[in-house]
């Protein structure tokens, strides 16, 4: 590591947030590694909503203030003002009253923060027992929200209050994850205290009831007034857009690129197709790989265990030829969720390492056989060159970058674009050689493209590609079942997901848009002196960063 920069005011005003944010939210708190806090939750209520934007509010005005110092404080002023202003406006847009999805939203957060709870000691299940019982006051708060919500007439919409109902429903079952987690510290070596048994069976009880206190009141007070219409609009939609970027994009050229490339990611797969089986169409090609068991693993142990042995080899062989890997950053654990909503996620280092980087697979109910030249992609996504360098780097990088810059900033539009960025990367490597990888990230590709056309145009109500009408929910689903090869399971959830969750979907395939604009611009601008290493190296470096943000930062 280079020599520890001298912190500067900024540097310690973004600390200073990074406390606050902690204190404020102790679910970020767990994300990031921190001790204090880790029994209690968020205060999601209308009064602590209006807590945190007074904090963000002062923060503003202090980083406005501050004078910077050098091109890291420049980044830091710029990044983090922007985050807290597009924040705040859209808390003033009233978003937090309608804020109910199937996968971000206070409903899964709550219940997701246990994921990451250490699980070692009875003082561990103490802590746990502890937040399980303040799950009751979380969701209360939470449940306020919503109704002044109602009572102001900003409501989510109705397919998303059906779906998380459903999700709570599975949440709260004798077999669901409040009962298994509780469960699961008997099977841990030694026997618990039976005072610690104790409390968890208590704290297990008050989160089920709690969680159907709020199913009931999703099911018999919002439900009857929620929206019809999953679309948010063109102004609401340009603050989610916004705040997933990092950039302002036009909404309209982008959905017409969309459109563009998602027939160039179709072109591209029916070329592989071709080489896997002379004559055949994607979906032929794929049924044949279907039947290859050479390609299969059944069960999840069997996932598991292959996503951690094709991770430890990319970190392996590219830290030996491609990246410079700290470390600490070579430790990333394969994990199979406790969960079934299906989705693939990764989760961050905490700030000292103890706790490593984690790829997270949630397979839906039912789902027993998996394809590894479907999912090849997904570990180098997730993984190595993707999201566990690039966050894991982040977390190393102290030398530099104040604790808000290593462990919080960043929309998603620099990590996602940054992983799909990753898999392109990974082809030009050679790594997906065989037709049949090949095949599984151009499938990957094309999805991230169709739902830049789906995300945009359900939320603007844009014509449909076919030119018969405007985009429903109806049409979405059946737009993505035509343009992904994928269990039925994940195409409803993802779908949901998208029209539940605006502006975020399509900031995977334009953040890799924007990753790669700006790679090109670097390289004209540095001629005969680019390197791809050193423009990786520089750009990683930087933490997470909006995507206007990183292109001053690389390009001027």
């Amino acid at each position: 590591m280079t020599e520890e920069r001298t912190p500067t005011e900024i540097d310690r005003i973004a600390d200073a947030w990074v406390d606050t944010s902690a204190r404020l939210s102790p679910e970020l708190g767990t994300y990031i590694g921190r001790d204090e806090g880790q029994d209690r939750f968020s205060d999601y209520s209308p009064e602590g909503l209006e807590a945190w934007a007074e904090a963000a509010r002062s923060t503003l005005a202090q980083l406005r203030s501050a004078a910077p110092v050098d091109d890291v404080d420049r980044v830091t002023q710029r990044d983090l003002g922007e985050e807290l202003q597009l924040e705040l406006q859209l808390q003033e847009a009233r978003w937090p009253l309608r804020d109910l999805n199937v996968i971000e939203s206070p409903s899964q957060q709550v219940r997701n923060v246990f994921d990451l709870m250490p699980t070692d000691t009875a003082d561990d299940w103490v802590t746990i027992a502890r937040r399980l019982q303040a799950v009751p006051d979380a969701l209360a708060g939470y449940t306020e929200t919503l109704r002044r919500g109602i009572a102001e007439g900003v409501v989510p919409a109705a397919r998303q209050v059906r779906e998380v109902a459903g999700q709570i429903e599975r949440y709260t079952a004798e077999d669901g994850f409040f009962a298994t987690l509780a469960s699961g510290a008997a099977a841990k070596e030694g026997a618990l205290p039976e005072a610690v048994r104790t409390e968890l069976d208590r704290g297990q009880r008050a989160a089920r009831e709690a969680y159907a206190d709020l199913r009931a009141f999703l099911r018999d007070e919002l439900a009857p007034v929620a929206g019809e219409t999953d679309g948010v609009g063109r102004e609401l939609y340009a603050l989610h857009s916004r705040s997933f970027l990092g950039a302002v994009i036009d909404l309209d050229e982008t959905y017409e690129w969309g459109v563009e490339e998602l027939a160039r990611m179709t072109e591209e797969q029916e070329r592989i197709a071709d080489r896997i089986k002379p004559g055949a169409s994607v979906e032929e090609a794929i049924a044949f790989l279907e039947q290859d068991e050479t390609r299969k693993l059944h069960g999840t142990a069997a996932l598991q265990e292959w996503m951690q042995r094709t991770s430890d080899a990319a970190v392996a062989e590219l830290g030996r030829t491609h990246f410079d890997i700290p470390e600490p950053v070579r430790e990333l654990e394969c994990m199979i969720a406790p969960t079934q909503e299906g989705g693939i996620y990764y989760t961050g280092p905490t700030d000292d390492f103890s706790r490593p980087g984690r790829m997270w697979w949630s397979v839906p109910e039912g789902v027993t056989e998996f394809d590894t030249w479907r999912e090849l992609t997904t570990v180098y996504h997730e993984g190595v060159p993707g999201h566990h360098l690039q966050i894991g780097q982040a977390v190393y990088n102290r030398a530099e970058l104040n604790s808000w810059r290593r462990l919080l900033s960043g929309p998603s539009g620099h990590a996602e674009g940054w992983a799909l960025y990753a898999e392109r990367l990974m082809e030009q490597l050679g790594y997906l050689e065989d037709p049949a990888d090949r095949l599984g990230m151009l499938d990957g590709q094309r999805m991230r493209a169709a739902r830049v056309v789906l995300d945009i145009g359900v939320h603007l109500g844009k014509q449909r590609p076919d030119g018969q009408g405007t985009w429903d929910a109806g049409y979405a689903l059946d737009f993505m079942r035509r343009n992904v090869n994928m269990d039925d399971g994940f195409v409803r959830f993802e779908v949901n997901r998208y029209l539940g969750w605006p502006g975020q979907a399509p900031s995977y395939k334009v953040g890799q848009r924007i990753w790669e604009q700006v790679r090109d611009a670097y390289a004209a601008k540095r001629g005969a002196d680019f390197s791809m290493k050193e423009f990786h190296k520089r750009a990683l470096d930087l933490g997470g960063v909006g995507l206007d943000t990183l292109r001053m930062a690389l390009v001027g």
